[in-house]
């Protein structure tokens, strides 16, 4: 497995305009990764037209030594941020799959939907929301496929998070350039043990996001940097390895599942973004290093 990094685990510093995307693709290259992974295209002031953009960071990407590994963007089928249903919705992230076209990159992630407005993200909206969900999805697949890349839901955003769910989206698409982005930490948000998640969705896995969370038990907030899980367990982003999840045996459930694509760290914490990456990228590599060894 190739490690790469979520543009988004610079997220401070890209909010306080510290590094643009191009410091990002240096900086990604610096540290040692081996590809990067693109969440959304900010323009640059001023610009307007984000397939020059692409091409540009493609390029930036080639020249840095680094792999392309995935394009991921929001969505919603239920609740389209452009307005309109489903199909607006789709006609959209066709848009979307063509600059990821453009990126070369091999797979795209868009979300399916956060659920219905003031719904309680239980068993039953899930239901409700599938047959609109599954479409959107296949129809965007289909599109997708004729390009050579491949599309993604995310287990994120509550609603569609637990293993079982993810699980029947994904036979409910049924499609075969349809896979997973499984997040091995996001299953925690849905109260499910990454390890338990990890091993029942790894068949279904095209990319992975490598995040870790420290956990807190009770019903006291613990202040800024934490958030609740859908049954009220409070959870704050980590450096990879330092928080509660098992990430060196997701890493083998993963391989004894056979998969080799890459894992992508995602890092969501409190910490100084260059340092947590850079301590997140020892550990995972070791961990997988490590789960290599032990085969």
């Amino acid at each position: 497995m190739k490690i790469s990094v979520s543009s988004y685990s610079y997220h401070r510093y890209l909010s306080e305009g510290r590094l643009d995307i191009f410091g990002i693709i240096r900086a990604t290259a610096e540290l040692g990764f081996d590809g990067i992974e693109f969440s959304g295209l900010r323009l640059p002031e001023g610009a307007t037209d984000t397939a020059v953009l692409a091409a540009k960071v493609r390029d930036a990407c080639n020249q840095a030594g680094l792999l392309m590994a995935s394009y991921t963007i929001p969505a919603d089928f239920i609740n389209p941020s452009q307005g309109g249903d489903w199909q607006d919705e789709v006609e959209r992230l066709k848009g979307e799959v063509d600059i990821a076209a453009i990126l070369g990159t091999p797979c795209m992630r868009h979300d399916a939907t956060r659920g219905i407005e003031g719904g309680d993200k239980g068993l039953g909206e899930f239901l409700q929301v599938l047959p609109i969900i599954s479409k959107g999805c296949r129809a965007v697949t289909e599109y997708a496929a004729d390009k050579g890349i491949r599309t993604m839901v995310e287990n994120h955003g509550f609603l569609i998070q637990d293993s079982d769910r993810c699980a029947v989206l994904y036979e409910e698409i049924n499609h075969p350039n349809f896979g997973w982005l499984m997040d091995i930490g996001n299953f925690l948000c849905a109260d499910e043990a990454p390890l338990r998640a990890v091993t029942r969705m790894a068949p279904y896995a095209i990319h992975v996001h490598a995040k870790d969370f420290h956990i807190k038990p009770g019903p006291a907030d613990p202040g800024d940097g934490w958030f609740c899980s859908r049954g009220c367990t409070w959870l704050r982003g980590s450096i990879i390895g330092h928080g509660n999840v098992d990430i060196a045996g997701c890493i083998k459930a993963l391989k004894d599942a056979s998969y080799d694509g890459f894992l992508s760290i995602e890092f969501e914490g409190m910490e100084d973004n260059l340092q947590a990456l850079k301590i997140g990228l020892d550990n995972l590599r070791r961990y997988r290093d490590n789960s290599a060894q032990s085969m």
